[in-house]
């Protein structure tokens, strides 16, 4: 049994804050889910599709979050009680259905969970998707703590059934990743079956449907800002003529400050755990009896700006503010001790910073940049373009896109010049090789990332009759979040037989491209051969990078080749290191490389390009 599924109410278990919300959707009986993974929300997913194969909960891995979140908007309108998973930039690719279906609603609950990435540990940007909950009018949840990730996730469960609409439950790194004890609720019994009920006035929206169903959307919103007055985490705690209002996990940044500081006598907090639509009256009594306000949030102004206009209708003068010059960045997560050092300032307490200990007699760390795992058949893909585009004596750009092989733009391979978000390599190279015909676009993009969002660029690259050649790098699943699966993965490798598999090829050359390739990276004479021929091709050609990712490979127990060492056949031209820098390589303390057989996996990629041929199996013992 999935240690999730436990029925032992009140006992207290350690957990990711992904795990505590995965259990807080099993307590409030969800029995619906969809999502595409993303981190940092991704182990929520990982954990909801295990326990979908112990249970009747239905789970998916959608093709993208749009499609998620319109497949979980069909299960909510069924009656059914269901959540859609993603991180922040995910409520991008799914914010068309989202405005429409604050005006629709729900039948049945529906929490959107998004997972914003403060200081982007793995995003392209820091967006804040409270904002979301102001554009569409839906309510926005917060946690604050991986207990309150689990309890607040059943509450916004329960908010939507009140409400009749879509919650928005807005989750930050520091939430999803930090582990902690929780206690164990009871788990409702799940209702999988559901049913729709036809009202085209209220399902279909056309012009004059939508009219009234925004109407209908505006009586919600005031009907949640009185449930917002009274919701329970939106709470004070503490006394003073100092006011801090906060939300998120800075709310426990700030408890510990007032803490240490010693000042819980003369500053109180009102913590904001419902914060769209935020508790007005709340707010404004708040701030009747402080002298100075201090907002304390992550990312954008968005709790300050709405607690200076509450102050303004209420006729409330003091000193408020949040971010700005000696506060709070706009950018970036904070931290306890930024958060302390701030509160002193800003109130006037004397503070000294606890001295840091001496480290001078102690050598830096070295660095260690991000890089693609030993025998990556990425690394190999790459180095086969770049040779051959030399040999062709091209100018090439390469847009590339979201996953593991975005670390290609790293030296020494540099072969990465653009990305955006995901599926933009395809769109991209449309942009790129019409601006600029004298040089060859080569365009790359994963297999999860092509079933995501790349289909429609490359059509989109035929239809208009574009020259560029797309690189498919089919690894064979969902990698750089975690080896989820994707339409063009092979489920019966893990003992899943429900699953059908998607041929990327049969849908290329279904999308009108003329010029198909498919390579195996681990023969490397053979695809640059290959690669050659779909680089001098006028029009879209399409290659297609096919071996399986070596973490995937080895997790599916398959045999691994034997690691190689560095022969005395080695002239020292170093060109493994200097052109595919695979990790496995180090240089020893009398400046020779070597080879990590512990982490060599064997894939020869370097044998093939030495030009001594100084590289060898090592031998069978």
């Amino acid at each position: 049994m999935h240690p999730l599924l436990q029925k032992n109410p009140d006992k207290k278990i350690l957990v990711l804050g992904n795990e505590a919300i995965a259990r807080g959707a099993i307590e409030a009986g969800v029995s619906f889910a969809t999502t595409y993974p993303g981190t940092p929300s991704s182990e929520i997913s990982e954990n909801l599709f295990k326990i979908s194969h112990q249970t009747d909960l239905y789970f998916e891995y959608s093709v993208n979050e749009k499609v998620a979140l319109e497949v979980a908007a069909g299960a909510a309108n069924s009656g059914l009680k269901t959540l859609c998973i993603m991180k922040h930039v995910g409520l991008n690719v799914a914010a068309d259905p989202l405005m429409t279906l604050a005006y629709v609603g729900v039948s049945g609950s529906l929490v959107i969970l998004t997972a914003d990435d403060p200081f982007m540990f793995s995003s392209q940007n820091e967006q804040d998707n409270r904002f979301y909950g102001k554009l569409s009018g839906l309510p926005v949840i917060e946690p604050s703590s991986v207990q309150e990730a689990k309890d607040m996730l059943i509450y916004a469960f329960e908010l939507s059934e009140k409400l009749k609409e879509p919650v928005i439950f807005r989750t930050t790194t520091r939430i999803n990743h930090s582990s902690a004890f929780i206690t164990l609720g009871e788990i409702k019994e799940r209702k999988t079956k559901g049913d729709f009920k036809k009202d085209p006035l209220s399902y279909v929206t056309v012009p004059a449907v939508s009219r009234n169903l925004h109407l209908k959307l505006i009586e919600k919103i005031k009907k949640a800002e009185t449930i917002s007055e009274n919701c329970e985490y939106n709470f004070q705690k503490g006394k003073g003529e100092l006011g801090i209002i906060t939300s998120g996990v800075s709310f426990l940044y700030a408890s510990d400050a007032i803490k240490e500081l010693n000042v819980s006598d003369k500053v109180k907090t009102l913590k904001i755990g419902f914060s769209n639509p935020l508790p007005q009256k709340k707010i404004q009594a708040f701030l009747k009896d402080c002298k100075k306000a201090l907002i304390i949030e992550e990312g954008e102004p968005v709790l300050e700006t709405y607690v200076k206009a509450c102050a303004q209708q209420a006729g409330i003068t003091i000193p408020i503010n949040g971010k700005g010059k000696n506060l709070f960045n706009l950018h970036f997560e904070l931290d306890p001790e930024t958060v302390k050092k701030v509160i002193s300032s800003y109130f006037g307490f004397d503070y000294a910073p606890k001295s840091k200990p001496d480290v001078s007699n102690i050598p830096e760390l070295p660095m260690r940049p991000p890089n693609l795992c030993s025998g990556c058949s990425h690394r190999a893909t790459f180095y086969e373009i770049k040779k051959a585009a030399q040999s062709l004596d091209i100018d090439v750009i390469y847009p590339t896109d979201i996953g593991c092989y975005t670390l290609g733009f790293m030296p020494p391979l540099n072969m990465g010049d653009f990305v955006i978000c995901m599926g933009s390599s395809v769109s991209s190279s449309c942009g790129f090789s019409k601006a600029i015909p004298g040089k060859k676009v080569v365009g790359y993009i994963g297999d999860s990332t092509f079933f995501h969002s790349g289909i429609t660029g490359l059509i989109n690259a035929v239809f208009n009759n574009h020259n560029f050649t797309l690189v498919i790098l089919d690894n064979g699943i969902t990698a750089m979040t975690g080896h989820q699966p994707n339409p063009g993965v092979n489920m019966k490798k893990l003992g899943l037989e429900q699953y059908q598999q998607v041929s990327i090829e049969n849908i290329v050359k279904a999308a009108g491209v003329k010029h198909v390739t498919v390579i195996k990276p681990k023969k490397v004479k053979k695809s640059i051969e290959a690669i050659k021929e779909a680089l001098s091709y006028k029009g879209v050609s399409v290659i297609i990078a096919q071996e399986l990712c070596v973490l995937y490979a080895k997790a599916l127990k398959m045999p691994a080749g034997r690691p190689f060492y560095i022969s005395d056949k080695c002239k020292d031209h170093r060109d493994c290191i200097n052109e595919i820098a695979c990790p496995s390589f180090y240089i020893d303390q009398t400046n020779k490389v070597k080879i990590n057989a512990d982490t060599c996996i064997g894939c020869a990629l370097c044998a093939q390009i030495c030009p001594e041929n100084a590289i060898l199996p090592v031998p069978k013992s």
